[in-house]
């Protein structure tokens, strides 16, 4: 497992919490000047020269690139989020009386803050604006209702065989002597998102601690993706959603922003850019001997007809009688072992990418509660915290379903 992985292992329905997050707070506009002196000095020459507009759009931009994400240690775009004991700080009317607020809370949610600090590089910072419990279970129906692409009843057909109790999850051993897919209609795999997603699977070195190299093929594959995802209906509803409430001004910057937190490089290891959320979270990655990550069924089905996937067991089999579904397992990759797993079954590519978009911004390092044909199911993930992009936005470090 990950970092971001450990010992997060609770019921279902549960909604306990891991206990952990990762996450840091934003600078403050404030600070910007301080920091960044050189764009003062800046703004006089551009005002000299007929130039002042641009460069009011340039710092607004700059200082907005931070913002996108509420994080579970600030108020910001949390006002009146309703309370949850899993949160570590709150942003609710009765923190107060709890002593519960957030630090921030006076600066983005006190009376009258509607209307005497509404700064354009700070979108969210409002209760309007933030996301609510209720507006998760009701997007992420909308979400699941649009997943044209997914897999009908007839199109697989899976073999879960053993289940395995608590105590056996660590085992290694395969209880299970059939492979877990009995049938899968390939016909799905022509259709463009899953044709799209099938071509980067093998763009990765599975192990951490070895620079990926990202040839211009490559490149252009992860381009094809995410323009094939954003002409589905599901990813046009997340990003009505999310133009709603102000994370983003355009599908454009909603693509930019995807391709970054997903695909951006960064380091699990000795400082080589060995990693991205992408190839942790669908592709898999082996680190310290382990299987990491590796939530996506069509990876799995695709390596276990090949001889290297070897199915041993299931904890988890969800109450949906039709696609997708979920599945916590236990597996081997090439002789590397994965304790307890989670993934969707039979969901589009776009369904899994925009789900845990979703989650990653209204909920990242805290369990995302979401409702999906009417069950419930919960969503973790996690920033990753030793490096950024764009002014100190967040890579994704992971994001799986929450299994028993």
């Amino acid at each position: 497992m990950s970092s971001g992985e450990v010992g997060v292992q609770p019921a279902l329905r549960s909604w306990v919490s891991p206990g952990s997050s990762l996450s840091s707070r934003d600078p403050h506009i404030a600070g910007r000047a301080q920091q960044h002196p050189h764009r003062c000095q800046r703004a006089e020459m551009l005002l000299s020269t007929g130039m002042m507009k641009a460069f009011i759009l340039f710092l607004g931009v700059g200082m907005t690139l931070g913002s996108l994400y509420t994080d579970p240690d600030s108020c910001r775009g949390r006002c009146d989020e309703p309370y949850s004991h899993e949160d570590e700080c709150h942003c609710d009317a009765d923190c107060r009386s709890r002593n519960s607020c957030c630090r921030d809370y006076p600066e983005h949610c006190r009376e009258g803050e509607e209307t005497t600090h509404r700064h354009t590089a700070e979108h969210f910072s409002h209760s309007h604006d933030a996301i609510s419990d209720k507006e998760l279970l009701h997007v992420s129906e909308q979400l699941y209702g649009a997943d044209y692409n997914k897999a009908q009843p007839n199109d697989i057909n899976i073999n879960p065989q053993h289940r395995a109790d608590p105590d056996q999850t660590g085992l290694q051993e395969d209880l299970s002597p059939e492979p877990l897919y009995a049938y899968v209609n390939e016909k799905l795999f022509s259709k463009p998102t899953y044709a799209s997603f099938i071509r980067l699977l093998d763009n990765y070195q599975r192990a951490t601690g070895h620079e990926e190299e990202v040839t211009a093929e490559e490149l252009q594959e992860q381009n094809i993706f995410l323009q094939e995802v954003m002409k589905t209906e599901l990813m046009k509803k997340l990003y009505a959603f999310l133009h709603k409430k102000n994370r983003y001004g355009s599908e454009e910057e909603f693509l930019q922003d995807l391709k970054e937190m997903w695909f951006g490089l960064y380091s699990r290891g000795d400082g080589e850019k060995d990693s991205s959320g992408f190839e942790h979270v669908f592709s898999g990655e082996v680190k310290k001997g382990k299987v990491s990550g590796f939530h996506n069924w069509i990876r799995f089905y695709l390596l276990e007809k090949q001889g290297l996937v070897n199915y041993y067991s299931h904890n988890f089999d969800g109450p949906w009688d039709t696609y997708p579904d979920v599945l916590g397992l236990q597996f081997s990759w090439d002789g590397f072992y994965k304790e307890v797993g989670s993934a969707f079954i039979g969901c589009s590519p776009e369904f899994e990418f925009g789900i845990y978009t979703l989650c990653f911004i209204a909920r990242p390092g805290r369990e995302c509660h979401l409702s999906l044909g009417g069950h419930g199911v919960s969503i973790q993930t996690y920033t990753w915290t030793k490096s950024t992009y764009g002014h100190g936005k967040k890579y994704i470090a992971t994001a799986y379903i929450i299994s028993p």
